[in-house]
């Protein structure tokens, strides 16, 4: 069988602009690949898939992995392992994790795990969508489809789904962000007026982690990119170049932190997935 890859992104504009950071369908048959990493990520991964469940794991030959056609990744700094079938068909979604109390109906922090059978989490609701998206071809629908489903859920988020999160923990990870996860945290606790312990305790109780760990998420996403990248945009950029521009001591530390995070060193990812940067599967924020 001849391997097909279709990879669509639309523009997650109006008021989902920051909600939702990336938004792609996709549509793959004789894939040969049968193990993909979801890669540790500073946003949660939604998948509506379409044709056969998300099966994953939380190491290779896991024996008890979670199976579901719609999935929720959360905030992990641990690589998903995903089975992939010969065939598959969905949309994939990079979600703000600001975003998890209305969408979700509970802060990111009690999304615990690798991966949610987003039913259990959202109830029939879930399934509705996928059949809905299921029973139109043209992508554009599609994601209208998508953006519908997610303003309902915000006009009907209550209580403490709809209150927002606290203004430090909000202006704390815009900072984070802005120094690419590399910034000390004695200079983000006095930035938001905060002594580093509460600082601490006031993220771990909106995102599940604390500002430096967040740092990591943050720095580590960029890494991936730039690893990316260099596939994407073949240039003269050395790994070497990748681990200074995102702020690693040194090529050593950025393989060390692959290691740790995606369960395989740069260049072996770059080998597992190739094909896939090269057609496109891989843009920012889509884990």
């Amino acid at each position: 069988m001849t391997t097909s890859m279709d990879f669509v992104r639309a523009d997650p504009r109006g008021p989902f602009a920051g909600a939702v950071t990336s938004m792609v369908g996709y549509r793959q048959s004789g894939v040969t690949q049968r193990l993909h990493r979801g890669l540790p990520s500073p946003y949660l991964t939604l998948v509506v898939a379409l044709d056969t469940p998300v099966v994953v794991g939380e190491r290779e030959g896991d024996e008890a992995p979670v199976a579901a056609y719609d999935m929720l990744g959360p905030l992990s700094t641990r690589p998903a392992y995903i089975a992939q079938p010969d065939t598959q068909e969905g949309v994939q979604l990079a979600v703000h994790p600001f975003a998890a109390r209305w969408l979700f109906g509970a802060p990111a922090s009690r999304l615990p795990g690798l991966a949610l059978d987003l039913g259990d989490v959202l109830g029939p609701s879930a399934p509705a969508l996928r059949r809905r998206v299921g029973d139109v071809d043209d992508w554009s629908t599609r994601f209208g489809m998508v953006r519908d489903f997610l303003a309902v859920r915000a006009r009907t988020a209550s209580g403490a789904a709809a209150s927002r999160p606290r203004p430090e923990v909000v202006e704390g990870w815009r900072w984070i962000v802005a120094h690419g996860g590399n910034g000390r945290i004695d200079d983000l606790a006095a930035h938001v007026a905060l002594s580093p312990r509460r600082l601490r305790a006031v993220f771990v109780e909106e995102l599940g982690f604390g500002p430096k760990v967040l740092g990591r998420l943050v720095r580590f996403d960029r890494a991936v990119a730039m690893v990316r990248d260099q596939v994407a945009q073949p240039g003269e950029e050395t790994l070497s170049d990748v681990a200074a521009r995102a702020g690693y001591a040194d090529h050593a530390h950025l393989v060390h932190e692959f290691q740790a995070m995606a369960g395989t060193s740069p260049t072996g990812w770059l080998a597992e997935e190739r094909r896939n940067i090269q057609a496109g599967g891989h843009g920012a924020a889509t884990g």
